[in-house]
């Protein structure tokens, strides 16, 4: 099977946050921002691994500041570890006023989805080709949350 770098699975979604998306203070519903983190996780494993994929675990979340409604919100999503049928993605959120430019760091997950064939069994996925040191000390990483995700079960 053909490997993959990080950067080919790397997906970008931005939305401007509205009025339906916050409470009423303004401020955006976590699960909103969660739902996004989810989608564009399982995009860029979808990219990689060019299958359906199924969230099997989402690590902490933590909101480092509030997002708010007029904000435009991005997120970047890339893979940081292959298994056999896993794939762990990297989603980082940050929130931009558009009208000053001033830009937000305001999370940072790593989901875990498995690849799924036509028949919603789980598939093998390519393995992931690094390129750099940054890349390497991610997936260093990742296999790292991957041992202790596997000795919680």
């Amino acid at each position: 099977m053909k490997p993959y770098t990080p950067s080919a699975s790397h997906v970008t979604i931005a939305q401007l946050m509205q009025p339906e998306h916050a409470n009423n203070i303004g401020n955006v519903h976590g699960g909103w921002i969660m739902k996004l983190v989810d989608e564009v996780g399982a995009l860029a494993c979808m990219r990689h691994s060019r299958h359906r994929v199924v969230t099997v675990a989402i690590d902490q979340m933590t909101f480092r500041q509030p997002i708010r409604i007029g904000d435009l919100v991005t997120l970047d999503a890339e893979v940081t570890y292959t298994g056999n049928t896993s794939m762990e993605v990297e989603v980082l959120v940050s929130a931009e006023d558009p009208i000053t430019g001033e830009c937000t760091h305001t999370n940072k997950a790593y989901l875990v989805y498995v690849a799924l064939d036509d028949n919603r069994n789980p598939v093998s996925v390519p393995p992931l080709m690094i390129e750099t040191t940054g890349q390497e000390e991610r997936r260093l990483a990742a296999i790292n949350r991957q041992k202790h995700r596997l000795s919680n079960l």
